[in-house]
């Protein structure tokens, strides 16, 4: 069943969404019903990382409900202010694995690139909250020397979009970068990692499919869903506009407390992401970046969570926990 929350709105274009995204939290206590003081929002956290709540997303929020876990996971918070130690900047030291503007290599045989620094939503647990995105927004001339780079590695097997959301990216951008990369012999498979479909499903439109559909490249989508309330039928309708694309469909989620750190929720959410023909794939323990901490599970917990998924889930619903340490060429599994 899915959630009702604020009335739908008239169709926009996934463009359109993003401009005219949710930035001040008056308006967003009104849209809840909730008075601004209630709302709990910190004016220096929002000076530090704004807010911004795409409208579509914003209807699955519950009125009247200033504990709901899709507006904790965007509403700035006094937490993000305080000093905690072991949370820095860079919680994945993805600056020294930074060699041209544009591109991360932090992983065997496969390459990150950014193509947008921009995100449609402000998530207050992000991991490059801080990073240094204006060295790492090149334009096509600039692009050349992240291609060059993975041209003349013949390890890199797979290109992996990453951001910001790379779907803030124009689609001609993407179409051209995408060629560009199916150029490159080695490389055979293009992974994009976005939260853009879930919070604007627009965004899955005609132009987007056109060229991820025809790549000759094997296509994955990885989605960020947290709670099973993300998911609604225009999600899921998007959903199918991809799969109908022969594109792989994939779900990772961060373990976040007080949003789902609790074995009904996690549950709740595979099996959501599964009716909505999404194959759950990981579960991340929090990357340690400042302004997050108050999201923190401990190890023990998350552990113990995923052993009580597993104990009541069929096998394809539970995903990996894992978390990501600075300098390993992989995600560790824990067990």
């Amino acid at each position: 069943m899915i959630p009702q929350g604020i009335p739908a709105r008239q169709p926009c274009t996934w463009q359109e969404e993003l401009a005219n995204a949710i930035r001040d939290p008056v308006e967003l206590a009104a849209r809840l019903d909730l008075d601004i003081a209630a709302l709990g929002c910190a004016p220096d956290a929002m000076a530090q990382f704004p807010l911004r709540v795409p409208r579509p997303y914003l209807a699955r929020m519950r009125r009247g409900d200033a504990t709901d876990p899709l507006l904790l996971q965007v509403l700035p918070a006094a937490r993000e202010l305080d000093q905690v130690p072991g949370y820095g900047a860079d919680p994945l030291h993805e600056h020294a694995a930074n060699p041209v503007p544009g591109l991360i290599h932090k992983y065997q045989g496969r390459v990150l690139l950014l193509p947008s620094p921009a995100c449609a939503i402000h998530c207050r647990y992000c991991f490059r909250r801080h990073f240094d995105y204006a060295a790492n927004t090149p334009g096509r001339q600039q692009w050349q020397r992240a291609l060059t780079y993975v041209r003349n590695d013949v390890s890199i097997t797979e290109v992996i979009y990453s951001g910001g959301d790379p779907l803030a990216a124009s689609d001609a951008l993407l179409a051209w970068l995408t060629g560009q990369i199916e150029a490159i012999p080695h490389v055979c498979r293009l992974r994009i990692h976005t939260r853009l479909p879930v919070v604007i499903p627009a965004r899955i439109d005609p132009a987007l499919l056109d060229w991820l559909g025809s790549s000759r490249l094997e296509r994955t989508l990885v989605l960020h869903i947290n709670h099973a309330n993300e998911i609604d039928h225009d999600v899921a309708a998007a959903v199918r506009r991809l799969r109908d694309g022969g594109v792989t469909v994939l779900n990772q989620s961060v373990l976040l407390a007080g949003i789902n750190d609790c074995g009904e929720r996690l549950a709740a959410l595979s099996e959501r992401l599964f009716s909505a023909g999404i194959l759950p794939y990981y579960l991340h323990l929090l990357d340690p970046v400042a302004g997050a901490a108050h999201f923190a599970v401990s190890r023990e917990r998350a552990v113990a969570l995923h052993q009580g998924l597993l104990a009541r889930l069929p096998g394809y619903l539970v995903p990996r926990l894992v978390r990501e340490l600075p300098g390993h060429p992989h995600k560790l599994p824990l067990a």
